[in-house]
């Protein structure tokens, strides 16, 4: 018979839950690391990755078959056919929209570690004490100091490049040489760094993604076909970077097409003894023990896990019992910014090296250093510079040798930049277990209640109206806003359902993650967050999951847990 027991559990493998299980095994214990989906083994299933565009049947685009199979993910930009297989099966995994969600998932090894846009930013004190500053929510139990070596820690694994700016906002980390800016966007910088005061600047964007070698993975070669899986490791992954640590040590087993579907919780210990599971394929149930258990599933199905478990206790589930399990739903807001056309003598003759798969980034510089605007919080801006490409000749020529002399040549720079702003937490903003309706399984699916607000509404404006007034002070011509609308979800960041706090009346985790009804179960995902920041959030999910797994194996060692 095979193991049934194990020092520790992972449920989920995509950043968090391969972050835990090389952490966890690197100190000495034996771990299962759980995958509800198949599993896609690094260089050898990234069959698209060396793909051009004319090896597609439809050239990389999307079909009416697709958008009929994926009715969510055909609201925006992830659908197409160059990776569609990476996301969930939305009719065998359906959810329940009590108010518009766009949720993005995917449901195999290395989850959307293999999908996300690497944008990699350290929180600030700003960010850690503004609820309790401005009342809103709960206050976070941690702050910068106590998750700044936790930040230094996966940055040198996961190989993080970028710029050091010393900007108290937006603080440095241990980076690799950046990807520099491009001729359009150094121009827009240079003229930007000596208006608005100094409080905007243009910088590269800081990315997962290597300039320099690290083991067993080599720099990125520019060719931003990132989403169809890197043979290269150049940019961080499950796959590229946790799973092989984790593999290297002998301790890990991994088992896909494994759905946890309960953590299994002992009234009288007051402690989680292991996790029970559903193959998916076979539909066999199994238990498995384990000291203690990492919830990683990505933050609403980590929900959705806690919801399922140790409802003879609490009816509404484990971690439940402060009242706030499945509340204070978060995102981020985009799709709202500007653009326009660089005319410039000092960019003729000017191109770029390669498909570079970062741009520019604009740290946040609202509501802070003494600045108050009629919302809370504020936004960062992710852009670029760029040369037209063919395709502005179709209108104008159609066909012939002229199209064709005017298709050769690099068009005119373009530039521009959407903002990505902060939502509050709020507790009517909310996830609960749709039991009427189930999915291929038979598990009950989630009900997600969610909306923005008017605080998002009114920092929309300024989203628009900052960016162009940048880029009119740079210089850039024929500048138009744009507001191309936002529903929750559509940011690929939601967070919270499942907060940190100081408080077990108040919040469902402690500052150590751990569950306060069962501490020997952690929940490190995207479900912990008490808010949100402005900035893309993974990085923040593997420091507090490195973080996590050094108090729980302390704790082990001192027979606490």
């Amino acid at each position: 018979m095979a193991n049934e027991n194990y020092d520790a559990i992972v449920v989920g493998s995509g950043i968090s839950g391969g972050w835990a299980a090389k952490e966890l095994t690197e100190k000495g214990l034996t771990v299962l690391l759980l995958e509800r989906g198949h599993n896609i083994e690094h260089v050898k299933d990234y069959v698209n990755a060396h793909k051009h565009p004319w090896e597609y049947p439809h050239r990389g685009g999307r079909t009416y078959a697709m958008e009929e199979a994926y009715p969510v993910l055909k609201r925006d930009y992830p659908l197409n056919e160059k990776n569609v297989a990476w996301w969930v099966d939305e009719k065998e995994s359906p959810y329940t929209e009590v108010k518009r969600f766009d949720w993005y998932r995917g449901y195999h090894v290395g989850g959307r570690s293999l999908l996300w846009g690497r944008q990699s930013y350290r929180w600030s004190d700003f960010d850690f004490e503004a609820n309790a500053r401005e009342g809103v929510g709960v206050d976070w139990p941690i702050r910068y100091a106590e998750i700044a070596p936790w930040y230094d820690y996966v940055e040198r694994h996961a190989g993080i490049s970028g710029s050091i700016e010393g900007l108290p906002q937006l603080p440095d980390g241990q980076f690799q040489p950046a990807m520099p800016l491009n001729g359009g966007e150094e121009l827009v910088a240079g003229r930007v760094r000596g208006l608005f005061d100094g409080r905007r600047r243009v910088i590269p964007g800081r990315v997962a993604n290597l300039t320099q070698p690290l083991p067993g993975r080599a720099p990125c070669q520019y060719r931003n076909a990132c989403s169809l899986g890197c043979p290269y490791g150049a940019y961080f992954s499950t796959q590229s970077s946790t799973l092989p640590a984790a593999m290297a040590t002998g301790r890990l087993t991994l088992k896909p097409f494994s759905i946890a579907t309960e953590i299994l919780y002992d009234r009288g210990q007051q402690r989680a003894t292991g996790v029970r599971v559903l193959d998916a394929v076979s539909e066999q149930t199994t238990e498995y023990t384990a000291r203690v258990v990492f919830v990683c599933a990505s933050t609403l199905n980590s929900t959705w896990l806690l919801m399922r478990s140790a409802t003879d206790v609490w009816p509404e589930g484990l971690g439940s019992s402060s009242g706030e399990l499945g509340h204070n739903l978060m995102d981020h807001h985009f799709r709202a910014g500007a653009e326009g056309f660089l005319v410039d003598e000092q960019l003729n003759g000017q191109y770029y090296y390669g498909n570079r798969p970062t741009g520019f980034y604009i740290p946040r510089y609202r509501n802070i250093s003494g600045e108050r605007r009629e919302y809370l919080r504020g936004f960062g801006y992710q852009g670029s510079a760029s040369r037209r490409n063919w395709q502005r000749a179709v209108r104008e020529l159609g066909l012939g040798g002229a199209f064709k002399d005017r298709a050769a040549e690099p068009g005119e720079w373009q530039i521009g930049a959407t903002a990505f702003g902060e939502i509050l937490p709020r507790h009517d903003n909310q996830v609960t277990l749709d039991k009427a309706r189930k999915d291929k399984w038979g598990l009950p699916v989630l009900a997600i209640d969610c909306e923005t607000g008017e605080n998002e509404r009114l920092m929309r404006e300024d989203m628009k109206n900052d960016m162009a007034e940048l880029l009119e002070a740079a210089g850039v011509r024929s500048v138009t806003t744009y507001d191309r609308g936002y529903a929750m979800g559509m940011g690929i960041h939601e967070m919270g359902t499942a907060r940190m706090g100081n408080d077990p009346r108040t919040s469902v985790l402690n500052r150590w993650n751990q569950v306060w009804d069962a501490p020997n179960v952690f929940v490190t995902d995207g479900s912990c967050m008490a808010s949100s920041s402005c900035v893309n959030p993974s990085l923040t999910y593997m420091a507090l999951t490195a973080r996590a797994v050094d108090h729980a194996v302390g704790e082990l060692s001192r027979r606490n847990l």
